[in-house]
């Protein structure tokens, strides 16, 4: 179609067959069978001969326009693709929170090294605050937080909304309500990721704030670790609702129990990068592109 459109449009420019067929390098009989069979396609007649000239019908002054817009978004493409040739990166760095490390920044990566196999990618850590420095002083390209960012100097991308999830092994009973209550984690053996996250201060609020002293067991900083041992320590725990895949609540013989005081307690995982990032744009664009398309595609298929 592009190149049907190509020519056409030449033969509308030029106002001639025989001058469009030697600026296309065509012999005028090739390219009048072009035009014939662009109209048997289209099933329209695109010119009408007065005289020796030929004229536009109202159906090829239609494609004439489409012909020209479809000329222009090649132009445009062709141009950033020749910019990012020029300024594509070999080496992207991310710096993802604690609690975004292991929920989200695989799915991340995976989604870049999609974009390019070539790329090379650094994965920094740290608390939210530090994320944010290290993209705001660049040292980092994108940042990774459980949070919205509000600062003049950095873009925040919303990513999806995240909340707590309780997680017990299915050979833990703790209720027989259809309907649980908050109250079921007051006394309730638990194993809860380590202090420092906004997944923790999440949690360690929901405690304050309904007044639940749960038995806690053990404190690890690692979602994977505390899954392996709810089911031998007969205990539960909080965990954010984007780690959890049903093929790892089935490997581990764990199952969720929905609490509406904890699906009400949400935070919104986004992408940070810095305004001023000129040299890099055409890779940039790409990148969020990229990034923005999967986690919508992931946030319409819940």
């Amino acid at each position: 179609m592009l190149d049907q459109m190509h020519i056409f449009a030449t033969v509308v420019e030029q106002s001639s067959l025989n001058k469009a067929s030697t600026l296309l390098n065509l012999s005028q009989p090739a390219l009048s069978r072009k035009i014939a069979k662009l109209e048997e396609e289209l099933e329209v007649a695109l010119f009408r001969r007065v005289g020796k000239r030929l004229e536009l019908t109202s159906a090829g002054q239609l494609t004439y326009a489409f012909a020209k817009d479809l000329r222009s978004g090649q132009q445009r493409y062709l141009q950033s693709l020749a910019e990012y040739r020029h300024t594509e990166r070999r080496e992207l760095t991310i710096g993802a929170s604690l609690t975004t490390l292991q929920t989200t920044l695989p799915d991340l990566i995976q989604v870049l090294t999609r974009l390019n196999p070539e790329l090379e990618i650094k994965a920094v850590t740290g608390k939210t605050h530090e994320i944010v420095s290290l993209v705001r002083d660049k040292r980092a390209d994108l940042g990774l937080v459980a949070s919205i960012i509000d600062e003049s100097q950095l873009a925040c991308l919303p990513l999806f909304e995240d909340h707590l999830q309780l997680v017990l092994p299915k050979n833990l009973l703790v209720t027989d309500r259809s309907v649980p209550e908050i109250s079921v984690l007051d006394g309730l053996p638990m194993i809860l990721f380590s202090k420092g996250t906004w997944y923790r201060v999440l949690t360690d609020e929901l405690f304050q704030r309904y007044r639940l002293s749960p038995d806690v067991r053990m404190e690890i900083d690692s979602f994977e670790a505390i899954l392996r041992l709810l089911h031998t320590c007969r205990a539960a725990t909080l965990l954010p609702q984007s780690y959890l895949r049903a093929q790892l609540l089935e490997d581990n013989e764990l199952t969720l129990l929905p609490i509406r005081e904890l699906a009400q307690a949400r935070r919104t995982t986004t992408l940070i990068y810095s305004l001023d990032d000129q040299p890099y744009s055409a890779s940039m664009r790409l990148w969020l592109e990229a990034i923005k398309s999967h986690f919508t595609d992931e946030r319409d298929s819940r």
